[in-house]
């Protein structure tokens, strides 16, 4: 009975979750219709999902962003932002650390998720990564968000690993971005998100979103060829963050 009552509870906190994530858009469609014609009312269209659409989610499903900083992200600098992704809920807590614009690239799959797909295609960078042309064009697309002023979001493991991996291996594409652009990449660390809400069905509980903003990586001094070393260091940062944290909870 116990079991039962567990599984229909975290059946009814998933349905709440689709819920959130459609109730702000279906308020606010014409608005957000309207923001999202135009890349230059993309800043609003951003406030607008970070201020309201993610908070509504997050603190909804009880899920309450605790952000730990060791550098900060300065007003109007355009940046790299990459973090371990593990659930849904990496998407609205992305939002919820930065104030700075950015524009998120992921995989052209994801606009076959009903309502969010729609807008996903109108503001985001997408990319299919079996298609060389389509990985070239991301590099230009991106380019003119960055002479907007706006920042770059990328999930560097390319997608969500199985529940038991800690930290997937990590592709180039973020760091050759950052090298090729300029700009510092920000590592930052989930540790909650899989426990909060992951891709298993019946799974999930409300509490703390940890996340740790770690030092930046400087980016104007390398070359291409450096990607890799980059790529590794970043995920080097993140994997023994996760590990730290795993120790603790082990050692509680």
């Amino acid at each position: 009975m116990r079991a039962l009552l567990r599984k229909t509870a975290q059946l009814l906190y998933r349905i709440w979750f689709y819920f959130l994530v459609a109730l702000p858009i279906a308020l606010f469609f014409p608005i957000l219709i309207i923001l999202s014609i135009s890349e230059r009312t993309y800043p609003q269209f951003f406030w607008l999902a970070r201020n309201i659409w993610a908070n509504m989610i997050l603190y909804g499903m009880g899920c309450i962003p605790r952000i730990t900083w060791e550098e900060r992200l300065v007003k109007g600098k355009s940046y790299m932002l990459v973090a371990n992704h593990t659930s849904m809920l990496d998407i609205m807590l992305m939002l919820r650390v930065s104030k700075n614009p950015f524009v998120f690239v992921g995989k052209k799959e994801l606009v076959k998720i009903p309502i969010f797909g729609f807008f996903y295609k109108r503001v985001c960078i997408m990319v299919d990564r079996e298609d060389s042309r389509s990985r070239m064009g991301v590099y230009r697309r991106a380019q003119k968000r960055l002479d907007k002023g706006l920042s770059i979001c990328i999930f560097p493991e390319g997608g969500v690993p199985e529940e038991h991996i800690l930290l997937d291996s990590f592709k180039d594409g973020a760091f050759k971005m950052a090298i090729a652009h300029n700009i510092p990449i920000v590592p930052m660390t989930f540790y909650d998100a899989k426990k909060r809400f992951s891709f298993t069905f019946f799974s999930g509980n409300p509490g703390p979103l940890r996340v740790r903003v770690h030092s930046f990586y400087k980016t104007s001094n390398l070359k291409e060829s450096q990607k890799a070393e980059l790529r590794d260091a970043v995920r080097a940062v993140l994997y023994h963050s996760l590990e730290s944290d795993l120790c603790i909870k082990e050692n509680l």
